[in-house]
């Protein structure tokens, strides 16, 4: 069973690599403005990149911020543990 999860997982793999098609994520003229913007030495490309790269981050640094803040307000802290050093009964 554990063969067959596998095989199963690196075919399912495969096919995503082997199907990746190169898309386009932005409109006909947002990319025409960058590309004619790059060939004439414009840095409107960098700051289009280093953008995506700010909008791709942000979930995750506030996701990141509100783990940070549950953790550090809710974990116990001097917590004493009477454990009395009788024999236990289990019947």
């Amino acid at each position: 069973m554990k063969s067959l999860r596998m095989v199963l997982v690196i075919a399912a793999f495969s096919f995503m690599a082997l199907g990746a098609v190169q898309v386009k994520a932005q409109c006909a003229m947002c990319t025409t403005a960058v590309e004619s913007n790059h060939e004439n030495g414009g840095r409107a490309t960098k700051g289009l990149n280093h953008g995506i790269m700010y909008l791709l981050a942000a979930p995750y640094v506030a996701v990141a911020a509100v783990g940070m803040i549950w953790y550090k307000k809710y974990r116990r802290k001097n917590v004493n543990i009477n454990i009395p050093h009788d024999k236990l009964n289990l019947n």
